[in-house]
């Protein structure tokens, strides 16, 4: 690792190959970052310890799994207070539907990704899930007719 912390060519090589595929075995990772196994799997395991790679997952795709549309909600909640925020925040946790959660500037407070089954589904969720959400004050949901870009990366300078 070059000096002060900072990511050297070799651990970039190393972060957008597992982007690709976290399934590389040491071998053929180390093969395409022109190393050799037993250095390539020392660097990996830093990158772990670091906190440069937080988890390995499977991308399942949602529609063969049954989801056949995604929704991109908007969130007001009722005041900013913290104890609000947090509770939202800790609401969401538990929730299966929702994907991804951020906290946002501008006209609301966070946006959530949801996928749904179908529209019939995605009502019930928004009636009886989002619903019982006692800080939540208003909701404006985009749907998505397309994805037209998703790499589940991030850009590695």
């Amino acid at each position: 690792m070059a000096n002060g912390g900072k990511l050297d060519t070799t651990d970039i090589r190393i972060l957008r190959e597992l982007q690709k595929n976290s399934q590389l075995t040491v071998k053929e990772l180390a093969e395409k970052v022109h190393l050799s196994p037993s250095p390539t799997f020392e660097r990996q395991k830093r990158l772990e310890r670091e906190g440069y790679i937080t988890r390995y997952m499977a991308v399942v795709d949602a529609q063969k799994a049954g989801n056949g549309i995604m929704v991109l909600c908007n969130i007001r909640l009722k005041q900013h207070s913290e104890e609000m925020i947090q509770q939202f925040i800790d609401a969401v946790q538990d929730i299966d539907e929702i994907t991804e959660c951020f906290n946002t500037s501008g006209d609301y407070d966070f946006m959530i990704k949801v996928y749904a089954r179908d529209m019939q589904a995605y009502q019930q969720f928004m009636q009886h899930t989002l619903g019982s959400i006692s800080c939540l004050g208003s909701l404006h949901s985009v749907f998505v007719m397309a994805e037209t870009k998703n790499t589940h990366g991030v850009a590695i300078p």
